[in-house]
């Protein structure tokens, strides 16, 4: 009896896991920074030098020097997905114009081709 119960929770932790990853892009109920009352509205993502942003679900990216906003990514970048690659969470800007920050951000989280990283990446949960 014990094993279980102890199995059903277990499905039940999965089962809520699952869920939240599903609702934490479709949400745009956006969590705040306590520090600087800032949404966490925008994923960086260092390899591209793009972002995503959260509330109105569109990527942003260069394209021949200008910023474009799309639904998804141009196959150049070969099926990037939300769910598998390294991002980090903006938690000090919620404009429209992340990427007036990238010369920051490229320096806040340097992007390193051999897989390791001096920061710390978000998790989606």
């Amino acid at each position: 009896m014990n094993a279980r119960k102890t199995l059903t929770v277990i499905a039940f932790i999965i089962c809520n896991t699952i869920t939240a990853q599903v609702t934490y892009l479709d949400n745009n109920n956006l969590k705040f920074n306590p520090q600087n009352n800032c949404q966490l509205r925008y994923l960086y993502f260092p390899n591209m030098h793009a972002y995503y942003d959260k509330l109105n679900k569109v990527y942003i990216y260069q394209n021949k020097g200008e910023w474009i906003t799309a639904k998804e990514l141009p196959t150049l970048y070969g099926g990037y997905s939300l769910y598998s690659k390294v991002r980090v969470e903006i938690t000090d800007f919620d404009d429209d114009k992340p990427y007036t920050q990238l010369k920051n951000h490229k320096k806040q989280f340097p992007y390193s081709k051999n897989g390791h990283f001096t920061y710390q990446t978000v998790a989606i949960h």
